[in-house]
C-alpha cells in the first residue's frame, strides 16, 4: 500500500460532509490500508478519508503504544458519550505546525461497519475516544479548531499561516 498526501487547509473538501459507504469492497480495504500507512508515517493516532481527499465516511484509529492495532471504521457514529471530559492537544496534518487543547468526552460508544462489513458497537476511552471523535468531525466537515472560541480559532489560523 502507500502513503497518500494530506490535502492542505483550507481545501473545501475539509468542510464537506463525506458520503456513506454501502458495502466493504476490496477498493475500500485498499483505501483503509493506505490510510493506515499514511497515519503511521505522520505519525498520528487516526485519519479520516477526507484528509487525503477521499470523500467517503472511512476512518482509522490506532492509539495503542505498540501500534499495529488500527481499527477500521466505515460510517462511524457516536451512540453515547460520557459526561466526564478529557483535554488533549490536537492537531492535523492538513494544518501542520499548530495544535490546540480540545476538551471532548473521555469515553464514547461508537457504531460502525467493520472490515468484514458487520455493524459493530465498540467503547473507546482516553486517547482512543479523542481520536475517534476527531475523525468523525472530519467526516462531518469539521476541524478540531471548530471547538475553540472564535478568538482562539483566529489566533491558531494566524499562527498556521505564519508557520506555513
Amino acid at each position: 500500500m502507500s502513503v497518500r498526501p494530506c490535502i492542505p487547509w483550507p481545501d473545501k473538501r475539509l468542510r464537506s460532509v463525506a458520503a456513506p459507504v454501502d458495502t466493504i469492497t476490496e477498493e475500500i480495504r485498499a483505501i483503509w490500508a493506505d490510510m493506515i500507512d499514511t497515519m503511521e508515517a505522520m505519525p498520528g493516532v487516526g485519519l479520516a478519508a477526507p484528509q487525503i481527499g477521499v470523500m467517503l465516511r472511512l476512518a482509522v484509529v490506532d492509539a495503542s503504544d505498540a501500534r499495529g492495532q488500527a481499527v477500521r471504521m466505515a460510517n462511524p457514529e457516536i451512540l453515547h458519550a460520557s459526561a466526564q471530559m478529557r483535554r488533549h492537544d490536537e492537531g492535523s496534518p492538513n494544518l501542520p505546525g499548530v495544535w490546540a487543547q480540545i476538551e471532548r468526552p473521555r469515553a464514547v460508544t461508537v457504531r460502525f461497519m467493520n472490515e468484514t462489513g458487520t455493524l459493530e458497537d465498540r467503547d473507546f476511552v482516553g486517547l482512543w475516544a479523542t481520536s475517534v471523535q476527531h475523525q468523525i468531525d472530519h467526516l462531518n466537515g469539521r476541524m478540531y479548531f471548530d471547538h475553540l472560541s472564535k478568538l482562539k480559532r483566529d489566533m491558531l489560523l494566524r499562527r498556521a499561516r505564519k508557520a506555513g
